[in-house]
């Protein structure tokens, strides 16, 4: 479907080295700064409490988080669960206390606040889960990377598989380095959006890759650089209309959704960005650079021989 329609190419690959060289320095500042500040790990990767208490009435969730930051909880996750009297919480693990003494001094100062409260349910994650969750993620990440090259490597050729991977892990870095950077908290949930950009990152950049076959088979008197940039136009009506109907919906999430959806709609909103970006520069530049050619695509089909020729079938 085509709202509109460009009818003169755009030249992409014009812009191509210096859109990647700064693409080159984002990634080298977002490497950077996972390596000097790491990401701020959530309970469920370090251990901690999950405490989830009731109120007799919506609870007022910043008057939650001062009692819960009073007790040298800072930064801690409060949040509704469930419904608007629901609320949970998150506590990492402090040295001399127990789980146990965590939940009791935590709902003593909230039942001092308001006699109403009631401990719903506390659970206790240990360092060696988070450790196996933080394991499991990434091997997670390392499988979902090695299916997409597996799969652009028959889909296409190897060529595009290593483009289409460069872009893709552009993507998952930039998303982390923004993370440590602010230090955001990163939890399961983000981790589940890192995933899901992946997916929809390939998926962008599948598009772009078959239409740049379809122009060799079409355009056979064109350049490579040509048929990229070629390709990329006839793409930017379904670009602009996929990615920005997505783009609204996680843009609500991120304003509309509260703290529960917060960092998981903004990996998302930066992985979407940084998505169409590398889909048309990152990944056809690479490509471009290894040498892609018509015939790494379209195989050349062997005439029939004439059974007539006394020269059909001799050695050249």
């Amino acid at each position: 479907m085509e709202f509109f329609r460009i009818k003169k190419d755009i030249p992409f690959m014009r812009h191509a080295l210096l859109l990647n060289a700064i693409s080159f320095v984002t990634f080298l500042a977002a490497v950077f700064f996972l390596v000097t500040r790491g990401l701020n790990l959530s309970v469920e990767f370090t251990g901690g409490t999950v405490l989830e208490v009731a109120y007799e009435q919506p609870a007022d969730l910043a008057a939650v988080r001062k009692v819960v930051a009073d007790l040298g909880y800072a930064e801690v996750p409060v949040q509704n669960f469930g419904t608007s009297r629901d609320v949970m919480m998150r506590l990492p693990l402090q040295a001399g206390q127990s789980s146990g003494q965590q939940s009791e001094a935590i709902l003593a100062a909230l039942q001092a606040q308001d006699p109403t409260v009631q401990l719903r349910r506390t659970e206790f994650v240990g360092p060696q889960v988070g450790k196996e969750l933080a394991e499991d993620g990434v091997k997670a990440l390392a499988f979902v990377i090695l299916g997409i090259m597996v799969y652009l490597a028959f889909r296409f050729e190897w060529k595009y598989a290593v483009a289409a991977i460069v872009a893709n892990l552009h993507d998952v870095v930039i998303i982390l380095g923004f993370f440590a950077f602010f230090q955001w908290e990163f939890s399961l949930a983000v981790l589940a959006a890192v995933l899901a950009v992946l997916g929809y990152s390939v998926n962008e950049s599948v598009v772009v890759f078959d239409r740049i076959r379809e122009t060799f088979k079409r355009q056979r008197k064109m350049g490579t650089r040509e048929v990229i940039d070629r390709a990329i136009t006839s793409t930017m009506s379904r670009t602009i209309i996929t990615h920005g109907s997505t783009e609204v919906m996680v843009l609500s999430m991120l304003l509309f959704g509260g703290p529960t959806l917060h960092y998981f709609a903004m990996a998302l909103t930066i992985g979407i960005m940084f998505g169409i970006y590398s889909s048309v520069f990152v990944a056809t530049g690479m490509a471009m650079w290894l040498g892609i050619r018509r015939e790494d695509l379209i195989k050349p089909t062997k005439k029939a021989e004439d059974p007539d020729d006394p020269n059909a079938g001799a050695a050249v």
